[in-house]
């Protein structure tokens, strides 16, 4: 597969195929696409569509296929930011907020992932459930806003609000870190709880969120009648 990412602020990622080479999107994001690509819609078996289901997701994967000859699809962003190529690896999987799957290759596997600490589960917020990017191949992550990448070394740990965590490496853990004081939690307006993320690996940061943008929007918006 070869592939163009073009239009930001609002991206697309125009793949093209050889002849029976598929992709896969659980997002519907495809945009266009040549007159020989194959669709069809499959569950991916019980455990996997059930896991996508509970994580808000819909429970069917669509795989795109190019038939007797090379084929092109296109697949468009959702939000205003970046889509941002990713190399999986059986060594190296990748863990992603479960909105930031966009696209990838039919050799990448997708699963469920959850935090093992409890904390993370009750207070985590969007981290809690995330989804696990294995196998081997190009996934291709919608970020929202700009991207910023940090290398953490072994121990190295960063603080941040949840909805800002687009995606890390799979050897780096995430736990929930309460907010310190009275005022802080209730007067400091960042919520009761903060993410840390802790090395080794590669953590990569956006910086407007959707559910931010919505927070941020929220008073501006009379839903009561006149």
């Amino acid at each position: 597969m070869k592939y163009q990412i073009v239009g930001e602020p609002m991206p697309v990622v125009i793949c093209d195929l050889t002849p029976g080479e598929s992709m896969i999107t659980e997002s519907g994001s495809m945009c266009w696409m040549s007159p020989n690509m194959d669709m069809k819609t499959s569950a991916g078996g019980v455990g996997k569509a059930f896991g996508r289901m509970f994580s808000g997701d819909s429970i069917f994967q669509n795989i795109y296929t190019s038939m007797g000859g090379p084929g092109m699809i296109a697949f468009a962003s959702s939000f205003p930011g970046s889509i941002r190529p990713v190399n999986i690896t059986p060594d190296m999987p990748v863990i992603v907020q479960k909105t930031g799957f966009l696209a990838s290759e039919a050799t990448v596997e997708l699963s469920l992932h959850f935090q093992k600490r409890a904390a993370v589960g009750f207070f985590g917020g969007e981290g809690f459930i995330m989804q696990r990017l294995s196998g081997y191949g190009t996934a291709f992550i919608e970020i929202d806003g700009y991207a910023v990448e940090y290398n953490l070394m072994p121990g190295q740990r960063i603080v941040v609000d949840t909805g800002n965590l687009a995606m890390m490496d799979a050897s780096c853990t995430l736990e929930i870190q309460a907010v310190k004081g009275i005022k802080n939690k209730f007067l400091g307006g960042e919520g009761f709880f903060n993410t840390v993320i802790t090395g080794p690996g590669k953590v990569t940061l956006q910086t407007m969120p959707v559910s931010g943008v919505a927070q941020a929007l929220a008073p501006f918006f009379n839903t009561g009648s006149r």
